[in-house]
């Protein structure tokens, strides 16, 4: 795992065994909770059009709040891959699903390429 995500990972293990939450987070549950997160996230773009949420980064307070969302979405992420024994970082550095000569230019899934 990237050092970065390591070190981070073990700090919130630290945090969770201190807690003792480890028996409240097997994998559905770690994996519902993200999803819960990343709905927190979304709700920032709620009713805002593109400009509108653009703006909004100029705003404190609003880059806080979605500051504290994507913390809370790469928390339970690293805990998945914690408990999956997934390399996040080695996970997503593999580009061969969207080769630049296929996907170039393309905003499609790679299984459409």
């Amino acid at each position: 795992m990237d050092d970065s995500f390591s070190d981070l990972t073990d700090r919130l293990i630290e945090f969770r065994d201190a807690r003792d939450w480890a028996r409240f987070h097997a994998t559905k549950d770690l994996m519902l909770s993200l999803s819960l997160e990343a709905a927190e996230l979304l709700e920032l773009a709620q009713w805002k059009d593109e400009a509108t949420l653009e703006a909004a980064l100029d705003d404190p307070a609003f880059r806080a709040r979605l500051g504290e969302e994507c913390a809370d979405v790469l928390i339970y992420l690293l805990l998945i891959c914690e408990r999956a024994g997934i390399d996040l970082g080695e996970a997503a550095s593999h580009g061969e699903k969207y080769p630049v000569e296929k996907s170039r230019g393309r905003a499609v899934k790679y299984t459409e390429l």
